[in-house]
């Protein structure tokens, strides 16, 4: 068979990359995904923003993963994409510290519940989708060859502008999918992640195929950041950092807790890691500052590039020094530190979304933040999540000064009160630079989360407040076709705060 991908010049022209990772000059023409995926678009058709993105409790050994049974999926990637492992002794798991404190409300229960309901809405398989998705379901098997079975998603919010062409199957069977049709990497990541830490192989293993098949078709070691369900139309195929970062870690994190029960299947999640962290260091780290680039895609390499500090992942980091003793990752982490501090000691003590090198506010000219991007908003709502779980794992006296800080800032606006309306605003970096956005009345379930987690590193008051109001707020998620990106991070600081970030060693 001919592969595709060889006409995607003349179907799709060049994706214009409006989420984490860049754009070209002008818009393309996609095609609209009907039961001939032929229909074009106009060339006029308008680009918009993207939709919101994208005591102790120390977990039981009981809480281990059980071995993959033989007839899993969890095979080596293949050659063509995969980067021999180093050899297991040089793999060393990071030095644990203690867990730093939860809060005495913690409750493993509700974020395992929280879990289930998210992934009942937010997560399809490949099977189901091919009953929803009919018309185009017998070329699934294009980019799904049985070497990536069996494989599932997570679903991305229904698209009303510009994705509505890309991203749209006209007759689905199911009237919320049918302008579901994407993926982001950034929701297979934190899926993966969900996965792992709820002991899901199943579905962690289902999302692993879904970046080994889209990876090995369009011969990339990183995940296009954008992805048309479980099919062979290209819509941006450029990365997004953040993603590559969260999918390595689950699957070192899969490596060191297979590989701690004896498992065979071990090696094949750290070969695929290294084929991450190895590209990841070649195009996503800056070679002169080692800071984090937002994606490969040379938009993002010029000398006046917007970093995106909810990318850093510092945890990331520590596990990719732990089995790539071949790169500087200590210094990517130093140096990310370091960024941080300056961005946060330059403004008001909230991060802006996007900032230079030089640390100021910058607008990433990619039609996502014009009017946002100096604000604690939609992007950095992921950096007390990222902050937090490395404070919570390795108490590092950086991130708590961060999360302090953050704290500090929003205890005095709220008057010590998680649930006063203070949480409902978008505070600015600096003032100078734009004004507060105070048009919201109450604050979303992930800002809830956010908010919570700047108090793991010492005010403990706070944390037992903020975590009992948010097991209380988010018993029944949203799961509406527009709620991906609220409803996964709601997820994950739930599982953070209720003690199921658990380490592999």
């Amino acid at each position: 068979m001919i592969r595709k991908q060889i006409l995607l010049p003349v179907l799709v022209g060049s994706a214009f990359f409006l989420g984490a990772c860049g754009d070209d000059e002008s818009a393309p023409v996609f095609p609209v995904i009907t039961s001939s995926a032929s229909a074009p678009v106009p060339a006029s058709s308008a680009v918009a923003p993207l939709p919101e993105s994208s005591s102790a409790v120390v977990p039981p050994a009981s809480s281990a993963v059980a071995p993959f049974p033989e007839s899993s999926s969890a095979v080596a990637p293949p050659a063509s994409s995969a980067v021999a492992p180093l050899p297991a002794s040089s793999a060393s798991a990071p030095t644990p510290v203690n867990y730093a404190p939860l809060a005495t409300s913690a409750n493993k229960t509700i974020a395992s519940t929280i879990y289930t309901q998210w992934k009942s809405y937010h997560f399809v398989t490949k099977e189901t989708e091919a009953t929803y998705y009919a018309s185009i379901a017998d070329d699934f098997s294009e980019v799904f060859t049985a070497a990536y079975e069996p494989a599932g998603r997570v679903v991305w919010s229904a698209q009303s502008s510009y994705y509505k062409a890309s991203c749209s199957v006209s007759d689905a069977t199911v009237a919320t999918m049918k302008l579901r049709g994407c993926s982001v990497s950034e929701g297979i990541g934190y899926g993966m992640l969900l996965a792992y830490f709820n002991n899901d192989i199943d579905t962690y293993n289902r999302l692993w195929n879904y970046t080994r098949a889209y990876r090995e078709y369009n011969r990339a070691k990183l995940m296009p950041w954008i992805t048309m369900s479980f099919y062979w139309i290209s819509v941006d195929n450029t990365s997004a950092t953040d993603a590559d970062l969260d999918i390595a870690t689950s699957l070192i994190l899969m490596y060191y807790k297979l590989k701690a029960q004896g498992n065979a299947s071990a090696d094949a999640y750290l070969a695929d890691a290294l084929t991450f962290v190895n590209a990841i260091w070649e195009k996503e780290v800056n070679p002169s500052t080692l800071l984090i680039y937002s994606g490969d895609d040379a938009r993002w390499k010029t000398a006046n590039a917007a970093y995106n500090l909810s990318y850093f992942s510092p945890v990331a980091i520590r596990l990719f020094a732990a089995v790539d003793p071949s790169h500087n990752w200590q210094g990517v982490l130093d140096a990310n530190y370091a960024y941080m501090k300056k961005v946060q000691d330059a403004g008001t003590g909230v991060f802006p979304d996007w900032s230079d090198a030089n640390g100021n506010a910058i607008d990433p000219d990619n039609g996502s933040a014009k009017n946002t991007y100096w604000l604690f908003n939609k992007e950095s709502v992921r950096i007390p999540w990222r902050i937090a779980w490395d404070y919570y794992w390795y108490q590092d006296p950086r991130a708590g000064a961060i999360l302090t800080t953050l704290n500090e800032f929003i205890s005095k606006k709220a008057s010590g009160n998680p649930d006063d309306k203070a949480l409902a605003v978008s505070y600015s970096w600096n003032l100078s630079v734009g004004k507060d956005n105070t048009s919201g009345t109450t604050g979303s379930n992930h800002w809830y989360g956010a908010w919570c987690a700047t108090g793991i590193a010492g005010n403990s008051t706070w944390l037992n407040k903020c975590t009992t109001g948010l097991n209380t707020k988010q018993k029944t998620l949203s799961n509406g076709p527009s709620s991906y990106f609220i409803d996964i991070l709601t997820t994950m600081y739930s599982g953070l705060l209720n003690g199921l970030f658990a380490r592999p060693f």
